[in-house]
């Protein structure tokens, strides 16, 4: 018996379709329905306030090229505040403190002073309140460190009365930093300044001192006196700089928790 081919009967001309032209022809209709689809979408955000705004398509552009859209790009952190350090110029916007003959004033020693010491704190990386003898904003203030900076008579009163006074409350809720910030200024102060350390002669203006009772708690504060604006003149007034340094170099000891060297105190 014979076996019929499967192609017989076919015309040679006629060829069945390949796997290969089914697929393409495939590829070609799922492309078509993409595009349907794609422009469908389209056409549903295609809205007069597109049409106003400009076109939907480079309102697209433009989101896409964006810098938020940007992948992985990170926002950029928040900077940290910088410690904060106050300092009183003493006597000023209230009184002009001790006046001499010639009527150069404690105050305006005190603030010529106090400036100097802030610049160099801000240069330091510090935030630094200047602040007046009475100050408001002395209320419930909060710092790393409060210094209020003060000087003696004008009057001559012996040969000893020359030197500088620090001193901090008398009662602190931290006696332990009162003592180190205290320790920090009457060292780092006679080294810059070479004058000796007036430390017999503190006075109870000075450790009842108001600003302390007015800030936080939890602020370490002390005052000095700088010196006396008799027999100590030409370095307060015509050194400005070194006596800054001195109570600049203080603080920072303080707050930088720097060693203090076994610290001899100069005297009258």
């Amino acid at each position: 018996m014979m076996t019929t081919p499967k192609n017989a009967g076919m015309n040679p001309a006629q060829k069945m379709p390949s796997r290969g032209d089914s697929f393409t022809l495939w590829r070609v209709l799922q492309t078509v329905l993409s595009m349907a689809l794609l422009v469908a979408t389209l056409l549903t955000f295609w809205t007069p306030a597109n049409l106003l705004s400009g076109s939907l398509m480079e309102n697209l552009f433009r989101s896409l090229e964006s810098p938020g859209n940007l992948p992985g790009e990170l926002p950029t952190p928040t900077p940290s505040p910088r410690p904060r350090i106050g300092i009183v110029a003493g006597h000023w916007g209230n009184d002009p403190g001790s006046v001499c003959l010639d009527g150069l004033t404690e105050e305006s020693v005190n603030l010529k002073i106090a400036e100097l010491v802030r610049k160099d704190l801000l240069d330091a990386g510090y935030d630094v309140d200047l602040l007046q003898e009475f100050d408001n904003r002395l209320n419930g203030y909060q710092a790393l460190a409060l210094v209020s900076i003060h000087n003696d008579s004008c009057e001559y009163i012996n040969d000893q009365a020359t030197g500088f006074k620090v001193t901090a409350a008398v009662s602190s809720v931290f006696p332990e930093k009162a003592t180190r910030l205290t320790a920090c200024l009457a060292q780092r102060y006679q080294a810059a300044t070479g004058l000796p350390f007036h430390y017999n002669t503190v006075t109870p203006d000075m450790t009842d001192y108001h600003a302390f009772r007015e800030i936080n708690s939890s602020t370490t504060a002390a005052i000095i006196e700088t010196g006396f604006l008799n027999l100590d003149r030409d370095i307060l007034v015509n050194q400005t700089d070194k006596v800054a340094k001195g109570v600049t170099d203080g603080i920072l000891c303080y707050v930088r928790n720097e060693d203090i060297p076994d610290f001899k105190p100069v005297t009258p």
